[in-house]
């Protein structure tokens, strides 16, 4: 049985732990999308650390219908934020490039840029970058590599969204951030529609190992095996010497 209040303490002390050995003093910077991860990581910062050290970055790129998600999340915390629009930089970098783009790397590159973002303004404000990833996208390799897959410290990889949304509840977080319909704000698709299957099918697997539909299990199983290597240090050849 979960016990999201006991996790959700344990949590909160990993991250103080962290920031006494890897950055005593520093201060944590969320990129905060107006989803339920990235609202659910900057408030247990905020409890590990007090909101007087913890920054949220906002990154539209251009027009972001749900950026009122991220504002509530930042003034319900009333942590300091940046609003930091990354459009001119994208266009900049596709219009740099010498030839057309494929629709993934078109995908990929904003948040490439948001993390390049969060890390310049993390370098200049005594900070440290928050992954805000959590077990069951990181299972079938739903991030971008170097993008939010990324980070100094990962509060909730360990986590499924449902055990997520647990603890989100008991961090006392508007309801309508905890249990939005996640959307991946690249393609405009919930993250549902482009997995082919929903997250309670899929942490359910992942906890139990339990599936009903072994079509769906194929694909779960596909994804997760070739998107191991987004988890993983980077392969470096080792000379004997």
């Amino acid at each position: 049985m979960f016990n999201a209040e006991k996790v959700k303490n344990d949590c909160v002390q990993w991250i103080r732990d962290f920031f006494e050995e890897n950055g005593k003093g520093c201060n944590a910077v969320v990129g905060i999308s107006g989803g339920k991860d990235s609202s659910i990581v900057a408030a247990l910062c905020v409890e590990a650390l007090g909101k007087d050290r913890v920054i949220g970055v906002l990154m539209p790129c251009g027009e972001q219908a749900d950026i009122d998600m991220a504002k509530l999340l930042v003034s319900h915390l009333g942590i300091r934020h940046y609003i930091v629009n990354i459009k001119d930089a994208v266009d900049g970098l596709i219009n740099a490039i010498p030839f057309e783009l494929q629709t993934q790397s078109l995908t990929n590159l904003p948040p490439r840029i948001r993390m390049s973002t969060l890390y310049a303004v993390s370098q200049s404000n005594n900070g440290r970058v928050a992954n805000t990833c959590n077990l069951s996208e990181d299972w079938v390799g739903y991030s971008t590599r170097y993008g939010d897959s990324v980070g100094d410290f990962s509060p909730c990889s360990n986590l499924t969204v449902d055990e997520m949304k647990q603890i989100g509840r008991i961090l006392g977080l508007p309801s309508e951030l905890v249990d939005k319909v996640p959307i991946d704000g690249l393609c405009g698709k919930t993250d549902e529609e482009n997995l082919g299957f929903t997250y309670a099918e899929l942490d359910r697997y992942i906890r139990t190992g339990e599936i009903e539909d072994q079509a769906k299990k194929e694909r779960i199983d596909h994804l997760h095996k070739i998107n191991l290597f987004k988890l993983k240090l980077m392969p470096a050849f080792m000379p004997e010497i």
